[in-house]
């Protein structure tokens, strides 16, 4: 089993600055990709950002230079910056993990609680 638990989200003023952290635990052999999702109220979930083992980095446009993902592979965890905060951030913002278990070949694919962010003045 593999457990994801986040945190950071909060409030936020237009322009603010809020860093989201997700731990992954478990018997964890290794940890592919490493992701952010988002759901606002009455909206699909939607990717927000993506970073591989390697470090490479994707984004969804709306983002894209505002937002930093990054990862500390040696605490299989995952993080993202949000600077420059706008009310339509606003969602509950979810992280993705994707690995293996030790002795496990069939790879796992786990999901956080979510954490809220909120953007407004």
């Amino acid at each position: 089993q593999v457990q994801l638990v986040e945190s950071g989200g909060g409030w936020s003023q237009p322009g603010g600055f809020l860093r989201l952290s997700c731990a992954a635990a478990g018997s964890i052999a290794s940890i592919y990709a490493m992701c952010w999702y988002r759901q606002a109220p009455g909206d699909p979930r939607e990717f927000v950002a993506t970073i591989s083992r390697g470090g490479t980095t994707n984004y969804k446009t709306a983002v894209r230079g505002r937002f930093t993902i990054s990862r500390d592979n040696a605490r299989n965890t995952v993080y993202l910056e949000m600077n420059g905060l706008k009310p339509e951030d606003t969602a509950l913002y979810y992280c993705n993990v994707q690995g293996r278990l030790r002795g496990q070949a069939q790879p796992f694919d786990a999901w956080g609680q979510g954490t809220q962010v909120t953007v407004s003045s």
